[in-house]
């Protein structure tokens, strides 16, 4: 038959309340600030609101902003651009690429699309344009330099 110690009980108690307590001040700010999951998206004088997706891309992709890059068009529905530096990725075929979709292609191309369509590419999901009205528009022909920061 087994025993039960009420000191060493109470002392685990107070062992794994300390371990959470550790793990929720070590989050660092950028984590902390993508608990929000939002980010502004600024082309020219434009600023479009972003929600993130709940997953260990955005997060990482979040520790890389503030990040200003130069996106190339593609396919005449999408902006692109390698990322600084790589990814987490778990990607999949989308059902349809949506208006506004950020997505990541391999491990470091950010790519946003500003039309819909269906495709048989995987994409991992970063996040998508709250409202895409004059996204289109904003991201215009050819290259354009695209700002992502943290929403405050």
């Amino acid at each position: 038959m087994i025993k039960f110690n009420p000191f060493l009980l109470l002392t685990m108690s107070l062992l794994l309340a300390f371990c959470q307590k550790e793990n929720q001040s070590t989050i660092s700010p950028s984590i902390e600030l993508n608990m929000k999951n939002k980010i502004n998206v600024k082309i020219g004088n434009k600023t479009f609101t972003a929600t993130l997706a709940d997953n260990a891309t955005s997060k990482a992709f979040v520790a890389q902003l503030p990040l200003a890059i130069n996106m190339l068009e593609l396919n005449n529905n999408e902006k692109y651009a390698d990322l600084p530096t790589t990814l987490p990725t778990n990607a999949s075929v989308p059902s349809s690429i949506q208006v506004g979709d950020l997505m990541l292609y391999g491990s470091r191309t950010l790519v946003l699309f500003y039309k819909g369509f269906s495709t048989s590419y995987s994409y991992t999901k970063i996040g998508k344009i709250d409202d895409t009205i004059g996204l289109q528009a904003a991201l215009g022909a050819g290259e354009v330099k695209v700002s992502f920061e943290v929403k405050e």
